[in-house]
């Protein structure tokens, strides 16, 4: 009998094994939360690194954050934060300046109108979260982040 996984991408052959189908749909599923939130972003002239960015930085507060501070912080790694954070400087959406002790050292800060940016997102962004997720009861969700984090804590042991 084929995985509802199967069926969806039109299959005919078994997986390889337990541990390709669980990653595929993992990724399946990550493919379809991640169109929800380019779809609202594209409207605002965002991508979702951008985004992420802004959040990153909004959280951090005024004191800002160094480039690589914000790599760290990314959900998806992004190999160029450098040409990212221009683009979000060009747009007014963040402010950078260098230390004053050490003049090699840049700090990004979220600007007003990155705030406000945000402000306007947030309830767009959070009642998606809501309805994406409506259908499963707290003790569920709390099990899919359990095992969520546990596939990361493997997966950093392993590669």
């Amino acid at each position: 009998m084929a995985s509802r996984l199967q069926e969806e991408i039109k299959q005919n052959k078994p997986f390889s094994g337990i541990e390709q189908e669980a990653l595929l749909n993992i990724h399946r599923t990550s493919g379809h939360v991640a169109h929800f939130l380019q779809q609202i972003l594209k409207k605002h002239g965002l991508t979702d690194s951008q985004y992420n960015v802004l959040r990153i930085l909004r959280g951090a507060g005024p004191e800002g954050l160094r480039c690589m501070e914000i790599g760290e912080r990314m959900i998806s790694r992004d190999p160029d934060i450098t040409r990212l954070l221009e683009r979000l400087e060009r747009r007014r959406l963040i402010e950078r300046s260098r230390d004053q002790t050490d003049r090699r050292v840049v700090y990004t800060r979220i600007s007003r109108e990155g705030l406000s940016l945000l402000k306007e997102l947030d309830p767009t962004v959070e009642a998606g979260a809501k309805a994406s997720l409506s259908h499963m009861d707290a003790e569920k969700l709390r099990t899919l982040i359990g095992l969520l984090e546990e596939v990361r804590q493997g997966a950093a042991v392993r590669f």
